[in-house]
């Protein structure tokens, strides 16, 4: 393959930066984490929601800020490489590329079911659970068909995006506006009908956990919220970075709040709490089978349609990570913090066509995780990331207090210092329930973090052999000479 150093075109407006990431947020989160969040918090889902958005915000003044500041494509590893250190701004790197990888294979896991039912629906195949694995032809073994379809997922949109920055971008929009109106369909016919009580959310709280139980729920679902960091990996690709970055994370953070709290409303107030929790991750599905009329052409039911839209969110979620983690890993290629052709655009493409094919061997080999431990490493490293950012942003105003910033957040310092203390919390409340729960995903991520030290080591020490052998070592040289 060859390839060149040069810089990515600016192609995306304001509406492909916003999409993008509504595209991340209003994915598999508002279908899957919904009956999750039910199960633990019950009615209390709905404040779950509320307090992510909360959180979000205020990590999203300092992305805004820092986007504003430095409009460079790589989202927190481009700020933290700015202002930290060599070895911490890898480990930033290192972990948000993980993150987004881990949350590509999670949207993949999710399509696959929701496809299949969507199938299943017109009659195509049997009913998910009974549809059974596949043969592989040359190799005597069988795979389940779900499996396989996560699988082509990533590798459809892996080629998509390897080939074309603007196809992927014009596509994260189109997915978002369809999944989008299907949403705001389901909120509309269920706040219309009978069925829809405000006795669903009374107690708010469960019996069994109180208020407390909102904060592991809050943990689980905080990958929900991710998408405002994957804006930024795309800063280079985007006009007029400076303006449009931080209005596209403003705007597609409330509308993404917006619908989430409707979504999640009208699924307590039609099915409750407990029957959310029930249907687990088809929750909104079957709150849209509940109370949305049947015999309709096409689509047939409200599940259908809802199904159909789980199918779309899972996509466009899965086509923003593959974008944001090869940016992620293309920067780091760039700053010769992975290898340069990390860092290098595709000649005829424009693409960062290693990077892309990096994360995309990642993200298929995830795909065999069980969807929870996925989701919950995923959210494990995005707190851990947007902490490190907050601290960047305090610490970027302290030594650079002149710097140009086309935008201030308000209220300095004020909201960077809660972002770190509420990511903080829920960083400690999520690994005190992976220890309980979900060992797989704890070992796994202790198991990313020290690959990576090994990874810095050997990088390091590879950069260093060119030095050498152009006789920058002085200590050898008079061997050498003698």
């Amino acid at each position: 393959m060859s390839s060149q150093s040069r810089s990515p075109n600016a192609e995306l407006g304001l509406l492909d930066a916003t999409m993008i990431g509504m595209g991340a947020m209003i994915g598999a989160g508002i279908f899957v984490l919904t009956g999750l969040a039910a199960e633990i918090a019950g009615p209390a889902a709905i404040v779950v929601f509320a307090l992510n958005g909360v959180v979000t915000a205020f990590t999203g003044l300092s992305y805004a800020e820092l986007a504003a500041s430095i409009p460079k494509s790589g989202g927190g590893y481009a700020f933290v490489r700015e202002i930290f250190d060599d070895l911490s701004s890898f480990i930033m790197g290192w972990m948000l590329w993980f993150a987004y990888m881990i949350a590509g294979a999670l949207y993949a896991l999710g399509f696959a079911p929701n496809f299949l039912e969507l199938l299943h629906v017109y009659g195509v195949v049997a009913p998910p659970d009974q549809v059974g694995a596949i043969a592989l032809p040359i190799v005597d073994a069988t795979l389940p068909l779900a499996f396989l379809l996560a699988f082509v997922a990533v590798l459809g949109l892996v080629a998509l995006n390897a080939v074309s920055t603007a196809a992927s971008g014009s596509a994260e929009t189109i997915f978002t506006i369809i999944k989008v109106s299907i949403l705001v369909i389901f909120v509309g016919f269920g706040l219309a009908s009978p069925m829809f009580s405000g006795a669903e959310f009374q107690p708010l709280f469960p019996a069994g956990g109180g208020a407390a139980a909102i904060l592991p729920a809050m943990g689980l679902t905080f990958i929900a919220f991710e998408g405002y960091d994957l804006i930024t990996t795309v800063t280079e690709e985007v006009e007029n970075p400076r303006k449009n970055i931080p209005k596209a994370i403003f705007l597609s953070l409330v509308a993404t709040v917006i619908v989430y709290l409707a979504v999640v409303t009208v699924a307590v107030g039609t099915l409750g709490a407990q029957g959310l929790a029930d249907a687990g991750e088809a929750g909104i599905a079957a709150a849209a089978t509940s109370f949305m009329p049947t015999g309709l052409p096409v689509i047939r039911n409200g599940g259908a349609l809802i199904v159909f839209g789980a199918v779309f969110s899972t996509l466009t979620a899965l086509n923003a990570v593959v974008i944001a983690s090869s940016r992620v890993a293309f920067s780091m290629g760039r700053e010769g913090q992975l290898l340069p052709s990390f860092g290098q655009l595709h000649h005829r493409y424009g693409t960062p066509f290693v990077a892309i094919l990096a994360s995309a061997v990642v993200m298929l080999g995830s795909v065999a995780l069980p969807t929870q431990s996925a989701g919950n490493m995923s959210s494990l490293f995005f707190l851990l990331s947007f902490i490190i950012v907050n601290v960047a942003v305090i610490r970027l105003r302290r030594e650079r207090p002149d710097m140009h910033r086309p935008y201030e957040m308000p209220f300095y310092p004020a909201p960077p210092l809660i972002g770190v203390a509420l990511n903080l919390i829920l960083t400690v409340v999520l690994v005190e329930y992976l220890i309980r729960t979900d060992p797989l995903a704890l070992g796994l991520s202790v198991g990313w973090i020290l690959l990576g030290g090994v990874a810095y080591v050997v990088l390091n020490r590879v950069r260093t052999e060119p030095q050498r052998d152009d006789g920058t070592d002085i200590e050898m040289t008079p061997e050498v000479d003698d």
